[in-house]
């Protein structure tokens, strides 16, 4: 198994991460750490790592990508890797110490293997994150239930489903997600909670906030939108509804960070296109009214109502 662990600017938090690998239960793991242009000393963290853990079953490479994305971090880092098995995860987040273990147990036969995470907020509450075992595209559309650490996926698959890509700088895990699916992979699924995914502050590599990057979440839905036609998948007009709900979604987004006329012209742009449905044209606006409030649990009604 290969772990890459793209970091920027994470000097005082990495080890956090990288204690997190460290204490996994199984072996050999490959972890593969890539510097993505950071100013601190973030370099001099994952070289003085390395120098101290690296063995012939925990194999540590530390390598540099200049290329300032998320995308083309995880990229370097997947050339590097060695393993028939990936993991891809974040430099502030952690592992359960069995997650390696239980992901190893589930290998045979498929392609990819998904696990339950936790949100651990900055006022330091936690929430459970939307996990599906079923009606998987679709939850993926809505929830992005293949985010970056939330799986291990066969390395020949990843790369025959493209790699990540490294042009966008918002939602690349989610387009990779649903790139995936698209190919029809075999799946397991591990019903226990075994990721911690930490806030992220303004150092992370995507960045926080909807509106300073206004045009690029529209461009990935976009992207997204132009795959699935593109496709065969069967029911391929209800996933171009659900992207429809996305940009709701996004919307309403905007609308609570105050940029009002951005998300009214994509809330119309959406309902447009969303069709004349009674039931869809009365319980999006609702919906659409419940995430401006900051309410969840929105998603789970559109996917069954669209």
């Amino acid at each position: 198994m290969s772990i890459v662990i793209p970091v920027y600017n994470r000097a005082q938090v990495v080890q956090r991460t990288l204690a997190s690998v460290l204490a996994q239960t199984f072996r050999p793991v490959q972890v593969v750490l890539v510097d993505n242009c950071s100013t601190d000393s973030t370099l001099h963290v994952l070289n003085d790592f390395k120098a101290s853990y690296s063995t012939c079953d925990f194999e540590v490479i530390v390598t540099q990508e200049e290329q300032h994305t998320a995308g083309a971090a995880r990229n370097r880092g997947f050339t590097e890797a060695g393993g028939d098995w990936v993991m891809f995860f974040d430099s502030d987040d952690e592992m359960h110490p069995t997650l390696v273990e239980r992901y190893m147990s589930k290998l045979k036969g498929n392609d990819i293997v998904a696990v339950k995470a936790r949100l651990h907020k900055a006022d330091g509450s936690y929430s459970n994150l939307a996990f599906a075992t079923r009606d998987i595209l679709a939850n993926q559309i809505i929830h992005s239930i293949l985010g970056t650490q939330r799986y291990c996926v066969r390395s020949k698959f990843v790369a025959q489903a493209g790699l990540w890509d490294d042009s966008l700088a918002s939602w690349n895990d989610w387009e990779l997600g649903v790139r995936m699916l698209l190919k029809h992979p075999k799946m397991a699924f591990i019903d226990d909670t075994l990721v911690t995914i930490n806030e992220s502050g303004k150092d992370s590599i995507t960045g926080t906030g909807f509106g300073p990057k206004h045009g690029q979440w529209e461009q990935v839905i976009d992207q997204v939108e132009q795959e699935i036609a593109e496709s065969h998948v069967t029911d391929r007009d209800r996933y171009l509804r659900l992207l429809d709900y996305k940009r709701v979604v996004l919307a309403a987004h905007y609308s609570r960070e105050g940029h009002d006329g951005w998300a009214q012209a994509l809330y119309s742009q959406a309902m447009a296109r969303l069709g004349s449905k009674w039931l869809t044209r009365a319980v999006v606006p609702m919906l659409y009214g419940r995430i401006k409030r900051g309410k969840r649990g929105s998603g789970q009604i559109a996917r069954i109502i669209i």
